[in-house]
Order: structure tokens, then sequence, then C-alpha cells
């Protein structure tokens, strides 16, 4: 990726929409409208695309692509991904938000600190982050994202932290998971909340 020196996944492009040239585009940032804020965005091979057009679509949004005029244009298209450069993106999130990116690869260690897996990916089905981890042997480990099953993120350091009980691989002696708190003024349990991804850093 000849353009970037830190490349951060934004997106992936999807299948074409309709016949002038859009597409369905699947977006890594908090605000899917935001992937046109960024300016160009780039695939592997170095080649810039710019946005003309976004709207939502679903879970999805559909974009047209400066040059891209027609489907069969689009669909050369597909699976293409698209980034920015790391300098491009905000750094000013709060100190429990973390770029998908930043998660992947990062050494996974329990509450005694020793290491025990690492992350491979981070996923989210609707109901907020989940790391995909491997732990030993066992590949596609998925635990919550929340303060409570994983209290420390270094990013530095090259680790998480997680709690096996909160993280659901393991009872404590009540057979409830570890780490629970009274619940805070607005009802919601603090320690459960989940962290937050930043704006952008995709992991697919």
């Amino acid at each position: 990726m000849s353009k970037l020196k830190n490349p951060v996944q934004m997106a992936v492009i999807g299948a074409a929409h309709g016949i002038r040239g859009e597409l369905r585009v699947k977006t890594f940032t908090g605000d899917p409208l935001a992937l046109a804020d960024y300016g160009p965005l780039y695939g592997k091979d170095g080649r810039a695309f710019e946005i003309i057009d976004i709207r939502p679509a679903g879970n999805v949004v559909v974009v047209r692509f400066k040059g891209v005029n027609d489907r069969n244009a689009a669909e050369a298209l597909t699976n293409v991904e698209l980034f920015v450069d790391r300098s491009a993106l905000p750094d000013d999130g709060d100190e429990d938000e973390f770029y998908h990116t930043d998660l992947m690869g990062l050494a996974v260690k329990d509450d005694a600190g020793a290491t025990i897996g690492k992350i491979v990916s981070v996923q989210n089905f609707g109901g907020g982050d989940i790391l995909d981890i491997t732990l030993g042997s066992r590949k596609g480990v998925l635990i919550p994202f929340t303060q409570a099953a994983v209290p420390e993120v270094s990013i530095a350091g090259g680790f998480v932290r997680i709690d096996p009980a909160a993280a659901g691989l393991v009872d404590d002696e009540d057979g409830e998971p570890d780490g629970e708190t009274a619940p805070d003024n607005d009802g919601f349990d603090a320690k459960r909340r989940p962290r937050g991804p930043k704006d952008a850093g995709g992991n697919r």
C-alpha cells in the first residue's frame, strides 16, 4: 500500500447497487456516513477512491465513487478494502475507546498476568463489540469487550487483561460472573457498559 505509511481500514466494498455504478459498502466508522469525511480512501494496490455521494441503506451505506459510472465498473470493485492513513484519524476520543486495528494481535492475559491467547479480530453483531480470541489451542472464543470482562487495555504494552469469570470463560463460586457492581444512578452497571471503538479502525 504505497500511498499510506500507517493504513487503517475504514470500509470494505460489497455488491453493486443498481445500474449506475453505486455500491453497497460496509463501514467501520462510528457514524457510517462519516466515511465521506476522511478524504480519499485507498485500496491495497494504492488506488484512490473519492466519494461523491453517500446515503444510508440498512446496515450499510450506498456509495457512488468518482469515475465509477456503470454496473460493470462497480462489480469490479466488490470486496475491495478501503483505507486511510492513521494520521487522518482523530486522537481525541475517550480513554476507553480504541481503534479496532489497534486491538488486533494484542496478547490476552488472565487476571494473574499470564498470557493465555491473543485477539484475532473485533466483531459486532448489534449488541456491542466482541473480541474474537484464540485461547490456547482453541480458536473462535468470543468475549464481550466490556469494562468488566476486559478491565485493562494496554496498546503500548501489547496486551489486554481479562477477567475470565466476567468474560464468561469460568464461573465464580456463586456461579455468577466476577466484577459486578451495584447499578449507578442511571440504572446501569458501569462495569458492564461496553467499551467503544473510536470513529474508525476496522478489522474486516
